[in-house]
């Protein structure tokens, strides 16, 4: 049964993608010579909807087979659940009329669609971890591993560190005023962070972002693509992404013993929630007086990859 939904699911994909480009084609059009039944600025949010609800669709009609992005890494109950219904993560993120505009185009077209279960439920803190992990960190075994032909992290790389708010905060406003592309969470992310709690942060780059790897923007990775270990204004502890330079991770203090690093580098690689699906749960009761953060209008909380 699974695999035919998850077949279900690549066709009802490429079915809303199409739908989706042909509405865009005609908003852009009217938008262009001027829209008779609504204004330029309605056209261009519907537009800007649209290309976001349905930017994933042409991969998950033609998916490729799952590979872990870091070696020796396995998958999470959520890439599973995705794996059995790859519409899981556009369906369940969507909000309300996002489902509806989907479930309009696919009874237009005729088809029969069931619509994936929830995502799996992700507990405030990480789950425990395994046997396997266990024995590692009595073996004294580091658990971020170079991709196949690629030279390991230099040793300075091979810790991970505890940081307060401030310390955070600063490299995610570093790496977002030097565009590396991880951080910037910015106002956001100050505010949802435990004022006084204690983060971690590892350099944990996947293999596409090691080091010496060519970056999106053109040029050579020359900064460490860290996993942190965050703990929100609630008690919860969720992971992010951040770029951090090599010479800023290595001038942090190391206050860590070598054991609980390796337990906490496990745990924030488990982690099954991250920033931006925190920040999702939390949307409808973020307000300025208990959160003291008064969002923008295109304001969202940080990404990950």
């Amino acid at each position: 049964m699974s695999r035919r939904e998850a077949r279900l699911d690549r066709e009802m994909a490429a079915l809303l993608a199409a739908r989706a480009f042909t509405e865009i084609r005609y908003l852009a059009a009217t938008a262009r010579h001027g829209s008779e039944d609504g204004s330029l600025d309605e056209d261009l949010e519907r537009i800007r909807s649209l290309a976001d609800l349905c930017h994933h669709m042409p991969g998950i009609a033609r998916p490729r087979p799952w590979r872990p992005s870091r070696r020796g890494a396995t998958a999470s109950s959520s890439q599973q659940a995705m794996a059995e219904r790859p519409m899981s993560w556009t369906w369940n993120t969507s909000g309300p009329s996002g489902r509806a505009w989907m479930l309009r185009q696919i009874e237009e077209a005729g088809a029969r669609w069931t619509p994936p279960p929830p995502l799996p439920v992700h507990g405030r803190t990480p789950p425990p971890m395994t046997l396997s992990q266990r024995a590692g960190v009595l073996l004294g075994r580091w658990p971020v591993k170079a991709p196949v032909g690629r030279l390991p992290l230099p040793a300075e790389a091979r810790v991970l560190k505890a940081l307060d708010t401030d310390a955070l905060c600063a490299l995610s406003e570093e790496a977002g005023r030097r565009r590396l592309g991880l951080g910037g969470g910015g106002p956001w992310l100050r505010a949802h962070l435990d004022a006084d709690g204690v983060h971690y942060l590892v350099p944990d780059p996947a293999d596409y972002y090691w080091p010496g790897n060519q970056s999106a923007r053109g040029g050579t990775i020359r900064w460490w693509q860290c996993t942190a270990l965050v703990r929100m204004s609630d008690g919860d502890q969720v992971s992010s992404m951040l770029a951090v330079l090599p010479e800023t991770f290595t001038a942090l203090p190391s206050t860590v013993n070598r054991r609980q690093q390796l337990r906490l580098v496990h745990l924030a690689r488990a982690a099954g929630r991250d920033t931006y699906l925190w920040g999702r749960d939390h949307k409808t009761q973020c307000d300025p007086e208990r959160c003291g953060y008064v969002p923008e209008p295109t304001a969202v909380p940080p990404t990950t990859t």
